[in-house]
């Protein structure tokens, strides 16, 4: 997986890559329209954020390149690569159980806090995307 040389885009399947850790200053999109909602990206070498209007959405830190993000009312998929381990927060709903796997290995079940964040660490090298997939759990 490459970096998002545009920041953001919409791949064939109908979801979104966003994302440039080999920057070393900070770049940002807005207003990027995706299935009738705009969407903010902030990224570059020590973090990666994602807004939908206006609202948090995924953050990462150092930053990362995501591709394949889809957000659907049971979870959230995506790809993620970075240069090194991540940490990865998610806007999901607040006080509810997920199921979440990574690379097909199930790293148990995790609660979101009141504000729906849902917080994790990723193993991350270049060249080598890491399947996240979080799903509610019920």
């Amino acid at each position: 997986m490459a970096v998002v040389e545009e920041l953001i885009r919409v791949g064939n399947n109908e979801t979104l890559s966003f994302g440039n850790y080999k920057l070393d200053k900070k770049s940002k999109l807005d207003n990027f329209e995706f299935g009738g909602d705009l969407y903010k990206v902030k990224t570059f070498k020590e973090i990666t954020k994602l807004e939908r209007n206006g609202m948090f959405v995924y953050e990462s830190v150092p930053g990362t390149v995501v591709s394949g993000l889809k957000v659907t009312d049971s979870g959230v998929e995506f790809q993620v690569e970075g240069p090194e381990d991540a940490q990865i927060t998610l806007e999901l709903e607040e006080q509810t159980e997920y199921k979440v796997m990574v690379n097909s290995t199930d790293s148990g079940q995790m609660k979101t806090n009141l504000g729906g964040k849902l917080s994790l660490s990723v193993e991350l090298s270049e060249d080598a995307p890491v399947s996240v997939v979080i799903k509610k759990i019920g």
